[in-house]
């Protein structure tokens, strides 16, 4: 695997500048994503299992989880702007380390939920923050030549899944202990991240521009385009929250048992830590950004059809394995290409707020898609229905992309 530190000094040789905040910020990406990933594959289940919640419960939780980060990005968003990243950042990390504490002792329905409510909150500060303040370094280094906005961005995202590819492994190894020990591992990274943070990150940032809260939502709901795009990325991470519900499922069902879960996550994460930036060089140089994340979004549904065949005939792992495959070849399309293009829909000084717009919407998105899915993967139907039906909606969200 390619190491963070080797990867940045690539980028820099290719000919994209980084400034030390932009190395700090993708490092700290890496960081969020190995505590966090250390804990949510096993999530679902611990909640079916050790709590022993019904299946649309459990999916409702996992969806409640996403919307309570991705549905409130647009508060931390705005916060950033108000306030500038550092405290938001700081904030965020204090209340993740206490939502994987509490998680880990959590043994009642109310109590999962109030710390997973956490959790995500957690994120809705410290997430919107860092990405707005990435995206726009991004654009300024575009700007002044020091190289893609998309490649920035697609490094951020190798930074990212190099996290989440040590995280799964590093939950597996400590599951051997108990779903407590991993919470309180997660929470032990997040204290390392919050004290580095402390120490590193500037009081204030040249060139960010502190906005007032009011009046911005007005413009985020006027703007079609950006809608469009929302609705478009909420599909997208509809489709990408599977690996945490539908795809235990159909591990389940191949092998008898979730052990080779953690490899499928692996599997994912090198894919993109490996192939992300020469998919982003050559999506540059072929595809417009609405045509990448069309092709994206396609191979996503292809991914869902893969697996609805493998459930009429074909056992193993085979289905699960190519699932995995091409949604993390459409992710590599989509993924970088939605948070570049956010600037040019955005109303100046309001980065933070689009960003997290971004991600409040798609999160409503992922909490009905996934109770739905959750009651969907429970109703007895033929096997191959909840993913055909999963299929059908990356496959219908191209129509909503806007053009450029």
């Amino acid at each position: 695997m390619t190491s963070p530190t080797i990867g940045l000094s690539r980028v820099k040789g290719g000919g994209t500048r980084l400034t030390p905040l932009l190395r700090l910020l993708i490092l700290t990406q890496l960081a969020f994503n190995l505590g966090f990933f250390a804990v949510l594959p096993f999530l679902a289940e611990h909640l079916g299992r050790a709590v022993g919640m019904a299946g649309w419960l459990v999916g409702f939780v996992l969806g409640l989880r996403t919307f309570s980060q991705q549905g409130l990005f647009v508060v931390g968003g705005a916060l950033a702007d108000r306030h500038g990243i550092r405290p938001v950042v700081l904030t965020g990390c204090a209340l993740r380390i206490a939502g994987f504490a509490w998680l880990g002792f959590a043994r009642e329905t109310w109590a999962v939920i109030g710390a997973v409510l956490l959790i995500g909150f957690a994120a809705a500060l410290f997430s919107p923050a860092v990405e707005s303040e990435v995206v726009r370094q991004a654009v300024e280094s575009e700007r002044t030549g020091g190289g893609s906005r998309t490649r920035v961005l697609a490094l951020f995202t190798v930074a990212g899944q190099a996290g989440a590819f040590l995280g799964p492994l590093l939950g597996a190894l400590l599951l051997a202990v108990d779903f407590r020990a991993v919470c309180l591992t997660g929470a032990g990274i997040f204290v390392v991240v919050l004290a580095g943070h402390a120490r590193l990150l500037p009081q204030r940032i040249p060139g960010r521009e502190r906005t007032r809260v009011k009046g911005g939502m007005r413009s985020v709901l006027r703007n079609r385009r950006f809608l469009g795009l929302c609705c478009a990325y909420g599909a997208y991470l509809l489709a990408y929250n599977q690996l945490y519900l539908a795809l235990p499922a159909e591990v389940e069902r191949a092998t008898g048992s979730q052990a080779a879960l953690a490899w499928l996550f692996a599997l994912s994460s090198l894919l993109v830590v490996t192939a992300q930036l020469p998919v982003t060089r050559w999506a540059a140089a072929r595809l417009t950004p609405s045509r990448s994340m069309l092709a994206g979004l396609l191979l996503i549904a292809a991914g869902f059809l893969t697996v609805a065949a493998g459930r009429t005939g074909t056992t193993g792992m085979l289905p699960a394995a190519g699932f995995v495959v091409l949604l993390t070849l459409g992710q590599m399309l989509v993924a970088p290409v939605v948070r570049a293009w956010v600037p040019d829909l955005a109303e100046d000084g309001r980065l933070g707020l689009y960003m997290g717009a971004l991600s409040s919407a798609s999160g409503l998105i992922v909490l009905l898609g996934s109770a739905a899915t959750g009651t969907l993967l429970d109703a007895g139907l033929p096997s191959a229905v909840p993913w055909l039906a999963l299929a059908a909606v990356p496959a219908t969200a191209t129509a909503l992309l806007p053009r450029r």
